[in-house]
């Protein structure tokens, strides 16, 4: 029988089958044949002397279910080139991830190139008036938790008006403080000016609202003293309407509903 054997097998199918076939000891067998322990224990579980595939059984990924989702609808929305959605995806979701991997994951769900502005509908969504760079949307999301997660954690979401240039950061809370934070981290890694940014009357950005009641901001804010001292506008959304802020409302909601399909289910 004709046999294709690996190449680096040490043995041959004659060797196998006297293996199998011999009731010496194991010790008596590595000595006769030169072998390994492991090889000749090996060899006598089998009934068969061909060589297994040795293709995994289970294609081993660097992103779980939900992660992916993600990665795949920032490739398709904002039509990132791989090396561009390599480095969001080592800054905001998984450091190890190879390049070779991404490619090969972006293969696996059919978006390998990357969508040309042709590919847009004919008749384009409402936009903007036209902006320079450096109008920032921000907005916090509540992230539900993963499986393979501890804990919840909270995403700070920025996109410029203009651009569409996306920044993400995932914190513990949404405090003040991470707020704070957040801008910090945005202003350095943005690659414009950010002159202004639009949030909603949340009190990590602001304490316009006071009980049940809107007042003016007192500048006096943590947020509103850094935007300050960045030389920023800091705006806000009129009071229980968010879809003033609705370009990053729309890229959170999708981030919800990628999550909700592959997070934990609902605690009773």
């Amino acid at each position: 029988m004709l046999m294709r054997l690996h190449k680096n097998a040490t043995t041959t199918p004659a060797i196998r089958a006297a293996i199998q076939a011999s009731d010496e000891s194991t010790a008596t067998l590595i000595d006769r044949y030169g072998l390994s322990a492991s090889t000749v224990r090996k060899w006598r579980r089998r009934d068969s002397v061909e060589d297994l595939s040795h293709t995994p059984h289970r294609l081993q990924k660097t992103l779980n279910d939900g992660q992916e989702a993600l990665v795949v609808y920032l490739r398709t929305e904002f039509r990132l080139s791989l090396d561009d959605l390599l480095a969001v995806i080592h800054e905001f979701i998984e450091p190890s991830m190879s390049r070779s991997a991404l490619d090969r994951m972006l293969r696996r769900h059919g978006v390998s190139r990357r969508p040309s502005p042709a590919s847009e509908p004919s008749t384009p969504p409402k936009r903007f008036k036209a902006y320079e760079p450096g109008y920032v949307h921000i907005d916090v999301k509540y992230l539900p938790q993963m499986q393979d997660e501890d804990q919840r954690r909270y995403a700070f979401v920025a996109i410029d008006r203009a651009t569409r240039w996306v920044y993400v950061r995932l914190m513990k809370d949404k405090s003040a403080r991470s707020a704070s934070a957040f801008l910090k981290a945005l202003k350095a890694a943005a690659p414009f000016r950010i002159t202004t940014v639009l949030t909603d009357n949340g009190k990590e950005f602001t304490d316009q609202l006071f009980a049940s009641r809107s007042r003016e901001p007192s500048g006096e804010h943590v947020f509103d003293q850094l935007c300050t001292a960045l030389g920023i506008e800091h705006r806000l959304t009129p009071v229980r309407r968010p879809q003033t802020n609705g370009m990053v409302e729309r890229f959170n909601g999708r981030i919800t509903q990628i999550l909700k399909t592959h997070g934990n289910p609902p605690e009773k």
